[in-house]
């Protein structure tokens, strides 16, 4: 996806710039920071509806969490593959390389041809995009008409948002009177919405 305005490109590049930065340097500890929450990810994965034999794109894969459950539900036929920014972070993901392809691009402008993906995976994702609007948009343009969007923490907002030490804000992107509009005008027909203490998980399905 192109930007066109000379500000908008140098604001784009600087909040990759940003977003790279503050993912490299906690790479390196990321998975030792955080409890080992694989059952709170293989559900969400189950309640995707991914099958065997389909496509996944794991967008900002980061360490590769959830390659090898991604790859456990698309068996050995279906396609894997991690997307991730932090050249640091997919570092760390090729301990997961027999699980998944992986490359470092900017989840705006993904290499990949127009409706390929039949499910795109995006835990902790939203927060980080530079830019939400194009990058659900681009996510829409990489996934067949019928696919689904995942967006998912092991964390609700809440209980996210006390670990982090402060309250919720009122413009969370991640609330559902937020991030359901965004959903509907970026080629996303919203499916299901659940924010709880253990989970967050929203389901898109592309629109035709």
């Amino acid at each position: 996806m192109d930007i066109p305005h000379p500000g908008a490109r140098a604001a784009h590049a600087r909040e990759l710039a940003e977003t790279r930065a503050f993912f490299a340097r906690r790479a390196a500890d990321w998975d030792s920071k955080y409890p080992d929450d694989s059952p709170r990810y293989a559900a969400a994965i189950a309640d995707t509806g991914l099958t065997t034999g389909q496509f996944v794109l794991d967008a900002g894969c980061g360490t590769g969490r959830a390659l090898p459950l991604l790859r456990a539900a698309v068996g050995p036929t279906g396609t894997v593959l991690g997307v991730d920014l932090t050249p640091e972070m997919l570092d760390r993901a090729t301990a997961h390389r027999a699980e998944a392809f992986l490359v470092r691009a900017d989840c705006t402008r993904l290499p990949l041809p127009d409706a390929v993906a039949d499910l795109v995976f995006g835990a902790g994702l939203i927060s980080h995009l530079p830019d939400p609007t194009a990058g659900l948009r681009e996510l829409a343009r990489v996934t067949r008409p019928g696919g689904r969007l995942a967006l998912f923490h092991p964390l609700g907002r809440a209980a996210l948002a006390a670990r982090k030490g402060h309250p919720l804000t009122p413009d969370d992107l991640r609330a559902r009177a937020h991030l359901h509009p965004l959903l509907r005008t970026t080629g996303w027909t919203p499916l299901s919405y659940t924010d709880e203490p253990t989970r967050y998980l929203s389901l898109a399905t592309r629109t035709p």
